[in-house]
C-alpha cells in the first residue's frame, strides 16, 4: 500500500465525493471538489471574493511538447471576467494569445493549523481554480480600463491617479480575458481534527492566524517635495480582508 500524505493537501484535485458548501453544484465534472468535499465552494460569490483579495494569481498551461509551465502575475476580476497581464515576450501569455488553455489559480492562507500529530497539521485557507481559454484585449478603451482595473486590484484607487500606458507601453503588454465560467473554491476553517487517541499528548495544539500587515509608506527618493501618500496607501487594505 502506497504511504499516505503528509498532512491534508490544499489541493483542488479531485478524489472523493462532492461536498455540500454553499449548496451549489459544480460548473464542470473537473471543478468539482473531491479531495475532502465538504469543504468545496461553487458560490461564485465566494470565488469573486477570494480573487478579489488574492493579491496574485498562479497561470498554468501545457506547451506543444507536453512540458507544463507556470507563472505568478497580477489579476483583475471585472464581473465575470478574470483579466491577467503580461509582456508580450512572455512565452506562457502569447501561448494563451494563441489559444492554450489555461488553469488560473489564487490562494489565501489565513493560519497555520497545528495538530497534535503531524499527519494531521494543516492550514486554513481559501482557494479557487479556474479553467478556461484567454482572449486578448485589443481594444485601446477597454486596455485602458483593464490597465486601471489592475492597479485597482492591488492598490485600490491608485488606477485614477497614475498615467495610462503610452503607445510604446501599449505595444510591450499583453492584457489578457479569461471567463470565470468553469471554476470552484476549497475553503479551510477551524481547529486541528487530530484522533482522539491523540488528544491527551502533552503538546499544544491550536490555529496561529496570519493576516498581511503593511509597514510604514516608503517615498520614491525621487519624490517632489509637498507630495503626500494618498489615504489608499496610509489606510491600505485588502478587499473582503
Amino acid at each position: 500500500m502506497a504511504p499516505r500524505p503528509l498532512g491534508r493537501a490544499l489541493s483542488n484535485e479531485p478524489e472523493t465525493e462532492p461536498g455540500t458548501r454553499g449548496r451549489e453544484a459544480a460548473p464542470t465534472e473537473r471543478t468539482r471538489v473531491r479531495r475532502i468535499p465538504e469543504r468545496g465552494a461553487y458560490d461564485p460569490a465566494v470565488v469573486r471574493a477570494i480573487l478579489d483579495e488574492a493579491l496574485i494569481v498562479h497561470v498554468a498551461w501545457v506547451d506543444d511538447d507536453g512540458s507544463p509551465r507556470q507563472i505568478p502575475t497580477l489579476h483583475a476580476r471585472v464581473g465575470d471576467t478574470l483579466y491577467v497581464h503580461g509582456s508580450r515576450a512572455s512565452q506562457t501569455m502569447r501561448a494563451l494569445r494563441d489559444g492554450a488553455e489555461v488553469c488560473i489559480t489564487a490562494t489565501i492562507v489565513d493560519g497555520l493549523v497545528l495538530a497534535r500529530s503531524l499527519f494531521h497539521h494543516s492550514m486554513n485557507y481559501r482557494s479557487v481554480v479556474v479553467y478556461g481559454h484567454a482572449r486578448e484585449v485589443t481594444d485601446r478603451g477597454e486596455f485602458d480600463a483593464m490597465a486601471r482595473a489592475l492597479a485597482d486590484h492591488v492598490a485600490p484607487g491608485r488606477g485614477a491617479d497614475a498615467r495610462l500606458p503610452n503607445e510604446d507601453e501599449f505595444r510591450q503588454t499583453l492584457i489578457l480575458a479569461v471567463p470565470i465560467d468553469e471554476a470552484s473554491a476549497k475553503v479551510r476553517t477551524g481547529p486541528p481534527q487530530d484522533d482522539d487517541a491523540d488528544l491527551g499528548l502533552p503538546l499544544w495544539a491550536g490555529i496561529l492566524p496570519l493576516r498581511l500587515a503593511t509597514g510604514e509608506p516608503e517615498p520614491d527618493p525621487t519624490l517632489a517635495d509637498g507630495i503626500m501618500a494618498p489615504s489608499y496607501v496610509t489606510n491600505y487594505r485588502r478587499p473582503n480582508a
